[in-house]
């Protein structure tokens, strides 16, 4: 199926119901990628009380069912995200053009009109002339067993296809990683790369459909690796979104009170280094999760319905 329908922005969109076969060069870079990404995860919990977990990192595929999948369940959803970007596409513009750099917790300049979100960022600073405003967006998606209970499965996909087509019309490098733990003895941590900034795929929100509620989650060690591949990214604000319905549980003993210390130490640890942190919860654990990421990093996601729109609208804010 071939679309040429854009609304007001953005590049055509093409979904190809039958996908050529992938060659063996590029079935070598693929291979190839997935073994960087699994090296670098495992350097990246060195020293971490997640060290000797056993970690396997994944890189999803897809078929035709699977983007038929998409084409159902983001119909509805990109006229909202498309509008939403071409609100937010004019502001960026006038962003990149401006001689200060906004939404500052400092700076020689205050934004009265900045005061209604409260969220302190009242400020401006002056831009200097290398200086651009740039995001890069983080997503982690909680696959644990519970997700597949009333609707949070289907949710947390349609929250992943609307910042996804989000930052591809605004030009965001986007990481979306989904984690599971304790698949078997010998995969004790699985992550999921959807997609990577490091080797972008128009395809890729084809894979986003591969999310599975799976088993068990060690939400600490997946905080830390896509907060280590954000820290080192080159870009201005770095954003972390974790989407999750549950507290950590994982075995042996990753649960309780030491796996709730090991996330709040890792988002203490990341949050100086640069990266800001929102949690997502969808689920009956929500008490559990503010007292985790605090309140200020808390979002409390009642109306699934409108979890998506909601938050690219959260992220826009980034922008």
């Amino acid at each position: 199926m071939e679309s040429s329908d854009t609304g007001e922005i953005g590049s055509p969109k093409y979904h190809q119901a039958n996908p050529d076969p992938m060659s063996e060069d590029d079935k070598q870079k693929d291979r190839d990628f997935r073994k960087k990404l699994n090296q670098a995860a495992r350097e990246l919990v060195t020293n971490s009380v997640h060290e000797r977990v056993k970690l396997i990192v994944h890189r999803p595929d897809y078929n035709q069912e699977i983007q038929q999948e998409y084409v159902r369940l983001s119909k509805e959803l990109i006229p909202i995200v498309q509008e939403i970007a071409r609100k937010t596409l004019p502001l960026l513009e006038h962003e990149t053009s401006s001689d200060f750099e906004r939404n500052r917790y400092y700076g020689s300049k205050f934004q009265a009109d900045s005061v209604a979100y409260r969220d302190y960022r009242y400020f401006a600073k002056k831009r200097l002339p290398t200086e651009s405003p740039s995001l890069v967006v983080g997503l982690r998606v909680d696959e644990s067993a519970s997700m597949s209970a009333f609707g949070r499965l289907e949710a947390a996909k349609r929250a992943v296809i609307a910042v996804y087509e989000f930052c591809q019309i605004c030009d965001i490098p986007i990481l979306i990683y989904g984690d599971t733990a304790d698949v078997s003895k010998m995969e004790q941590m699985s992550i999921f790369a959807y997609t990577d900034f490091d080797k972008p795929d128009p395809d890729d929100r084809f894979r986003l459909m591969r999310i599975q509620a799976r088993s068990n989650n060690r939400d600490g060690m997946a905080l830390r690796i896509m907060g280590e591949r954000l820290a080192a990214s080159p870009h201005q604000t770095k954003l972390l979104i974790s989407i999750s319905d549950g507290q950590p549980k994982a075995m042996d003993d990753y649960t309780g009170r030491y796996a709730v210390t090991d996330m709040q130490q890792t988002i203490e640890e990341y949050e100086r280094k640069g990266i800001t942190f929102l949690a997502a919860a969808i689920g009956q654990d929500k008490d559990v999760i503010s007292e985790i990421y605090g309140n200020e990093r808390f979002l409390d996601i009642t109306n699934l319905r409108k979890f998506p729109a909601r938050l690219v609208r959260i992220i826009a804010r980034y922008l």
